[in-house]
C-alpha cells in the first residue's frame, strides 16, 4: 500500500490535517462496507511532526502524530507528503517552521511521474517559501493570492483553479479543498473506480474544477497604493458607465503607461481587467440577494449584450448567472 505523510506543524488547520487522513484511510473501504463488500484499503497514513512532538492546531486542539518528520528522508520512505492548511497567522507560522521549511527543500524534482508532495490552501505557502514551486504552476486559497504573488513573484499562480498539478507537486485551493485534493490523488495513485466509489461514500461533488464563484474582489483592496484605492473607490459608483483608460489616467494624475504598470502592482490586474471583475462581483451580488431578470442585471452592470455578459460571467466564475444563482440565491 502506498503511504500518506500527512505534516503537522502549531497552527495548523485541524481539519484539513484529520479530514485527508480520514479520506486516504477510508479509500477502498467505506464503499466496500455500504455494499455488504471485503474492504480493501490502498493507503497507510501517518501524521508527522517535528522530532514526533504533539501539534497544537488553530482551533486549541492538540494532535498526537505517528512520528518525526525530520527522520523521514525526502522521497525514501513515504510516497506522498502532504502539507494541511496554514490557519494561524502566515507569517508567524512561516517564521516559526523554518526548521520544516529548510528540510521541505531538501525533496527535488523527480520524473517518477507521480506527485510527491501536496498542499492544502495556505499550505502553497509553505512550499513556495522552500523554494519547491519556483517557475511552476501553483493555487492557493483565493483571499490570500494577492499575498502570495507578492511573495512569491516566480510562482506560476493560478488562483482560480481548486486543485493543480505541476510536475511532481499539486496544489489545493482554499478551506475544504482538501476533499478535492484527496480524490484527485486517491484517483492517481489507486485508480478512478476507488476515487468514485470515495467520492459517493463521502458525498463529494467530485466535478468542482474552479474556486472562482467563491471568490470576492475585496481582497485586490489589500495594498497601500492610494492613487490606485481612489480609483477603486470611483469604480465602485461608476463601474456601470463607459470608461476609458484615458478617463482614468485623468483622474488619477498619472499616465496611462504609469497607471497601468501602478495598477497592475497594486491589484494584480489591469484597469480593463478589474472593471470587469467589479461588474462581475456587482452581477453577483444582484444575482444572490435579488430576483431581477438576468437582462436587467446585465444593463445594470453596463453591458447591453446578455450573451455576451453570460460568457463573461461563465469565464471568471465557471457557472452561467443561472447556475450561479441557483447555487447562491439566499
Amino acid at each position: 500500500m502506498r503511504t500518506v505523510s500527512v505534516i503537522g506543524f502549531d497552527g495548523a488547520l485541524a481539519s484539513a490535517i484529520t479530514g485527508i487522513i480520514d479520506l486516504f484511510r477510508l479509500a477502498g473501504v467505506t464503499w466496500a462496507r455500504i455494499n455488504d463488500e471485503t474492504p480493501v484499503p490502498q493507503f497507510t497514513t501517518r501524521l508527522l511532526t517535528k522530532d514526533g512532538a504533539p501539534c497544537r492546531c488553530i482551533n486549541g486542539l492538540t494532535i498526537q502524530p505517528d512520528g518525526a518528520w525530520n527522520d523521514l528522508l525526502p522521497g525514501d520512505e513515504s510516497d506522498l507528503v502532504v502539507i494541511p492548511t496554514i490557519g494561524g497567522p502566515i507569517d508567524v507560522v512561516l517564521a516559526g517552521n523554518a526548521e520544516l521549511i529548510e528540510w521541505l527543500s531538501t525533496f527535488r524534482a523527480s520524473d517518477a511521474g507521480q506527485v510527491r508532495v501536496a498542499s492544502n490552501c495556505t499550505g502553497a505557502f509553505m512550499l513556495a517559501e522552500a523554494g519547491l514551486l519556483d517557475g511552476r504552476q501553483a493555487t492557493t486559497h483565493w483571499g490570500f493570492s494577492h499575498q502570495f504573488r507578492q511573495r512569491f513573484p516566480g510562482v506560476n499562480l493560478q488562483p482560480d483553479k481548486l486543485v493543480t498539478v505541476d510536475g511532481d507537486i499539486a496544489c489545493a485551493g482554499g478551506g475544504m479543498a482538501w476533499w478535492d485534493l484527496g480524490i484527485y490523488l486517491v484517483e492517481r495513485y489507486a485508480g478512478a473506480q476507488v476515487a468514485r466509489e470515495l467520492a459517493k461514500a463521502f458525498v463529494i461533488d467530485a466535478g468542482r474544477t474552479s474556486q472562482a464563484p467563491y471568490s470576492a474582489l475585496q481582497a485586490r483592496r489589500y495594498h497601500s497604493d492610494a492613487a490606485i484605492l481612489k480609483l477603486q473607490d470611483w469604480l465602485d459608483g461608476h463601474h456601470s458607465e463607459p470608461v476609458t483608460l484615458e478617463r482614468l489616467a485623468s483622474l488619477s494624475g498619472l499616465t496611462e503607461r504609469s497607471l497601468i504598470r501602478r495598477f497592475k502592482a497594486a491589484t494584480g490586474d489591469t484597469p480593463t481587467g478589474y472593471l470587469q471583475l467589479l461588474r462581475i462581483e456587482v452581477a453577483r451580488q444582484h444575482l444572490e440577494k435579488t430576483r431581477l431578470p438576468i437582462d436587467e442585471i446585465t444593463r445594470l452592470v453596463g453591458y447591453e449584450d446578455v450573451s455576451s455578459f453570460t460568457r463573461l460571467f461563465r469565464k471568471h466564475t465557471g457557472l452561467s448567472p443561472g447556475a450561479y444563482r441557483s447555487r447562491f440565491v439566499r
